[in-house]
């Protein structure tokens, strides 16, 4: 029933998905963070800089950005990610990072609601003590902050695992590629359909599930 399959890669293809996942996620966190620290700062050009960052790149398609990453950063600008010589290294890279700039602008939005329900008083507090508002910020504010966002965090990262089906734009050989591959050269379309979306319900149902455990685990109790 399923000698289709012979000669395709599939456990390859979703193995590189979740490469990609994994890598824009740890991106898209760091980068968030650090666009959700300056959406509160006190200095206006930081905030202004990270309100633009997050209306602009939240409101453009990310095929868009992912196609960029390629022919605009790849081709006229050639940035190569340190990969040169090698075609699918160098577009593996760029397609974390376009994902990453893509989802750091939601990571963003749902940190800096989970700061905004931290208690004023707290942060008050520790400026009294003469905390920087770097440390209140790291040290007060955003392990609360963390823990309040758990769920919509894990919302973004299901939505990046199926995000990085766009990736097939620009030759990534993830699974929504192989899948393009198999339906043009098989005869097997539902077949195919099923196996590879199931593949995606095994990558993100777990994940669902471990992280909205960990957020009624984690809860801040106010």
């Amino acid at each position: 029933m399923f000698d289709f399959l012979e000669g395709y890669d599939v456990l390859g293809a979703f193995w590189t998905t979740v490469q990609l996942t994994l890598l824009s996620a740890v991106g898209s966190l760091v980068w968030g963070t650090v666009l959700a620290g300056m959406r509160v700062s006190p200095v206006p050009l930081m905030r202004g800089f990270g309100a633009a960052y997050v209306n602009i790149v939240r409101n453009t398609p990310l095929t868009v950005i992912i196609v960029f990453t390629s022919l605009g950063l790849a081709n006229i600008f050639g940035v190569t990610m340190g990969a040169e010589d090698n075609f699918d290294t160098k577009f593996f890279r760029l397609a974390v990072l376009g994902l990453t700039a893509y989802t750091a602008a939601f990571v963003c939005e749902a940190l800096r609601s989970g700061i905004n329900t931290v208690p004023v008083g707290q942060a008050e507090a520790a400026r009294a003590i003469g905390l920087s508002f770097t440390q209140v910020l790291t040290l007060i504010v955003l392990p609360q902050a963390f823990r309040t966002v758990i769920g919509p965090l894990a919302n973004v990262l299901i939505a990046l695992t199926k995000n990085t089906t766009v990736a097939a734009a620009i030759g990534v050989a993830e699974a929504a590629l192989l899948m393009k591959e198999m339906i043009e050269n098989e005869a097997q379309l539902l077949a195919i359909t099923a196996i590879f979306a199931l593949g995606f319900v095994v990558l993100t149902l777990p994940t669902g599930l471990l992280l909205g455990w960990l957020s009624k685990r984690l809860a801040v109790k106010r």
